[in-house]
């Protein structure tokens, strides 16, 4: 019995992403089948190389193909395409970045700083192309947090400034450009020119994800940027203690009123598990970020449990997610960037018309 092009495309069409809710086919990540007798070689394109689901579509995907009649054997090529909101995030102010991610605290001292890099990083781990952008103009921690604030970016042209680069993130952050001794004390239309020349005047090239590590609160630079950026969605990090969550609520309306979508809630600092005795005690309460996401019907995304090698990365310049890749800890990190670039791809298909499949 001969395998048609069609065949193998009815039984991709059965095939459900998860997170996406629609089939390969009508999503567009079957790409390029080729059949030779009774084997088939195809590619399927994720929507983001950081995908959650890709054990369960693979798996869903080989079931189908071993389902079509007289198909003997087959190749499956995995690859990734992340998919940006309709007209990129960036629009016309960064026509090469398809999603623009914002981190954001309703309140100081959450660790908000230390979960945009660890984001970050882990993004750039699974293979996307990620910018780290440290909007925290009055206490800029990026450029300590990543092993670079004894260097300063250079200008190609005196126009613009090349980002510095490290772990595989492109890196700006204020802290680059001040010295480290000197306060910023600025008002509002300052601020909003400055994020804009980091934002304008940046080669930030092309990129899957710019991270945004907003200053706590709901102040001047999270508004500058609704106003001029399309942000794919962002990311709120809390503490469990009910004082934390009172201010999650501020930011969660903050966000809401400037019409940006809310990927979920981070509990950072969940719970400490000690080394010796790997006893858990909940030193601020737990499973208040559960409480917050179900409260405002959003995806909880993770928790990071409170341990001395976070704080240790953080100051040694070298994230948690690189220096201790198998600790609990930096998989926990790893699960979260996960849950937000699945987030992502469905923000984007919801915005951007499914495309047509072509069999060849």
């Amino acid at each position: 019995m001969s395998v048609s092009q069609a065949d193998v495309m009815t039984a991709m069409s059965k095939v459900i992403d998860p997170e996406l809710h629609v089939d390969l086919v009508k999503a567009g990540m079957v790409k390029d089948v080729r059949v030779t007798g009774d084997t088939v070689k195809l590619k399927i394109e994720l929507t983001t190389p950081a995908c959650p689901m890709k054990g369960k579509i693979q798996a869903d995907a080989e079931a189908a193909l071993k389902a079509v009649p007289g198909l003997k054997s087959f190749d499956i090529e995995w690859g990734a395409q992340v998919r940006g909101v309709a007209g990129g995030s960036g629009g016309a102010l960064l026509p090469g970045v398809k999603n623009i991610l914002l981190v954001g605290a309703g309140k100081g001292g959450v660790g908000k700083s230390t979960v945009a890099v660890n984001l970050a990083t882990s993004l750039a781990q699974h293979g996307a192309k990620v910018g780290l952008l440290d909007a925290d103009f009055y206490g800029p921690s990026v450029p300590l947090m990543t092993g670079t604030a004894d260097k300063r970016p250079v200008s190609p042209n005196g126009k613009t400034l090349d980002p510095l680069v490290a772990h595989g993130l492109k890196i700006m952050s204020i802290g680059f450009l001040v010295e480290a001794d000197q306060a910023l004390i600025w008002r509002g239309p300052m601020l909003h020119g400055a994020l804009m020349q980091l934002v304008r005047d940046v080669n930030w090239g092309e990129l899957d994800y710019l991270i945004l590590d907003l200053p706590p609160g709901t102040g001047d630079v999270a508004l500058t940027l609704s106003q001029s950026v399309r942000a794919a969605g962002a990311v709120l990090v809390t503490t469990p203690q009910d004082v934390a969550l009172a201010d999650v609520v501020r930011a969660k309306q903050m966000f809401d009123k400037v019409h940006i979508p809310v990927l979920g809630i981070v509990e950072n600092m969940s719970q400490f598990v000690c080394p010796h005795c790997n006893k858990s005690t909940p030193i601020f309460n737990h499973g208040g970020g559960h409480k917050a996401a179900e409260m405002f019907g959003i995806p909880f995304l993770g928790e990071i449990p409170l341990d001395l090698k976070v704080r240790e990365a953080g100051d040694s310049g070298v994230p948690v997610v690189v220096g201790h890749q198998d600790s609990p800890e930096a998989k926990a990190f790893q699960e979260v960037a996960r849950a937000v670039a699945g987030r992502v791809s469905t923000q984007s298909m919801k915005s951007v018309p499914l495309p047509v499949m072509q069999a060849r």
